[in-house]
């Protein structure tokens, strides 16, 4: 008797054994049929790019005669082409998707608290005038991202936007790869962007990916196109905010992340 159920129990475990290898097997095949299309994906993106940088290098050409600068000088003659491929990059987040940053780096955890990631450096175009925005992102479990002041030399045909960024989301069950929110946060800014729209995205591509209790983001800025043209007012700064979830529905939620957020 005894030997006829150990002879069952040998054999149910010799049976799971080769189905949780299978199953194994069939996450390994998976995993790797996700690596091969995106490495498929940013092959075809990357000839996609070559393909249209002759187009842009001539309407830099032609944006350059126009400003009466003799194109064919030293200093010149490489410019269409680096501005090309400047703006390929500075608006890369047009190809990319969360799916394809996240690389399945969400993970079961149990908790339930702010999570912070201070000084997320990020940098942007604003669509009206198609110059940088730039500054730093800080991200957050129950999560908070500022952006700190940037300072750095930035080249551009447009006014520069200077920004503070601040990410809150309460996980539900699920965490992120630290990594990965400064990634959702430059798939959205390497885009023509203003400010009120780069804000609601970034906190609806967090709360698509992970499924949190909530989700906030607040955004302090301080537009180029208000210092070096047009009124030309130093100090001025643009503050927009989404909450989303228990950031939204409860007002101590809400505080205490606007508290760490702003914490120096």
């Amino acid at each position: 008797m005894n030997s006829h159920c150990n002879g069952k129990v040998g054999e149910t475990a010799v049976e799971e054994f080769h189905c949780n290898n299978g199953f194994n097997d069939l996450i390994i095949d998976t995993k790797k049929s996700a690596v091969v299309h995106r490495k498929h994906e940013t092959s075809r993106k990357e000839a996609e790019d070559e393909s249209r940088l002759p187009a842009l290098e001539a309407a830099y050409t032609s944006i350059l005669r126009n400003l009466e600068e003799d194109t064919d000088r030293d200093g010149l003659l490489r410019t269409p082409l680096r501005a090309a491929k400047a703006i390929q990059f500075l608006t890369k987040g047009y190809h990319e998707t969360i799916d394809d940053i996240l690389n399945n780096a969400i993970f079961d955890e149990d908790h339930d608290e702010m999570v912070i990631v201070k000084d997320i450096d990020v940098f942007s175009l604003c669509e009206h005038h198609l110059v940088p925005f730039f500054g730093k992102v800080t991200p957050s479990f129950v999560f908070q991202t500022p952006i700190r002041d940037l300072v750095g030399p930035l080249v551009t045909s447009a006014p520069l936007l200077s920004l503070q960024v601040h990410i809150g989301y309460i996980p539900n069950k699920k965490v992120v790869g630290l990594s990965k929110l400064a990634r959702i946060v430059e798939i959205f800014s390497r885009r023509l962007q203003v400010q009120e729209r780069l804000t609601k995205q970034i906190a609806m591509g967090i709360c698509e990916a992970l499924q949190p209790k909530g989700v906030a983001v607040v955004v302090e800025a301080a537009h180029m196109c208000m210092v070096m043209r047009g009124v030309q007012k130093m100090n001025s700064r643009t503050v927009t905010s989404t909450m989303l979830g228990v950031y939204l529905e409860d007002p101590k939620t809400r505080e205490e992340f606007l508290a760490l957020a702003m914490h120096a």
